[in-house]
């Protein structure tokens, strides 16, 4: 099985696993041996899936504004996790393939595979939900059709995304591409770059 095959697998299990509880308390044990790379890729769809939830509850128009800044404050940490772990992830990357002669006429990519890899754990929250819609017994036939129209698109595009990832990832093996990582410097959760916070020291 093809790398990112597999991690579409290890992002489904995970999905799956959060909706067992369906609570975004819940505590939810990885299945795979920490420092793994299965670890890792099971943490940040389950990052991903709580997150999912919060941006639903935090849309209730019944939320306690109390409630809310809490929520909004929760999901901007989760936001940063979700960063940090992706660049975890690409830190994996650089070191798979740090030994790899980079051919002369080798290109970069638009994005690191760990950013493809993001929006493949973001792909297999999207297909599940629009699953759960499609099966929905007390939606009207126009909301199912919608519904099963847009997951044989969502569909459609998990089979291109995973296609073109594992590409990516042979074409750097073969020196091909190469890797250059930019971080993402989000600012508005550092003290010392977001201005409203850094007035108030």
């Amino acid at each position: 099985m093809k790398f990112a095959d597999k991690c579409y697998d290890i992002f489904s299990e995970s999905t799956k696993q959060y909706h067992v509880t369906d609570d975004v308390d819940a505590k939810i044990d990885n299945p795979y041996e920490e420092g793994t790379i299965e670890h890792t890729l099971f943490a940040k769809n389950m990052i991903d899936a709580v997150q999912w939830h919060l941006e639903d509850i935090i849309r209730d128009p019944a939320i306690d504004p109390v409630a809310a800044l809490a929520l909004k404050r929760r999901i901007d940490a989760s936001n940063q996790d979700r960063t940090d772990m992706v660049e975890e992830l690409d830190t994996y990357f650089r070191g798979k393939y740090a030994d790899v002669k980079v051919q002369p006429d080798a290109t970069i990519n638009t994005e690191s595979p760990a950013w493809a890899l993001d929006r493949l754990s973001i792909l297999a929250l999207k297909i599940y939900h629009m699953e759960v819609e499609t099966s929905r017994t007390d939606a009207e036939e126009a909301h199912i059709a919608k519904c099963a129209s847009k997951l044989a698109v969502l569909r459609e595009q998990r089979t291109d995304l995973i296609t073109a990832i594992n590409q990516l990832l042979e074409d750097i093996e073969a020196g091909r591409k190469y890797m250059k990582v930019y971080r993402q410097m989000k600012m508005y959760n550092d003290p010392d770059t977001n201005p409203v916070l850094y007035a108030n020291k």
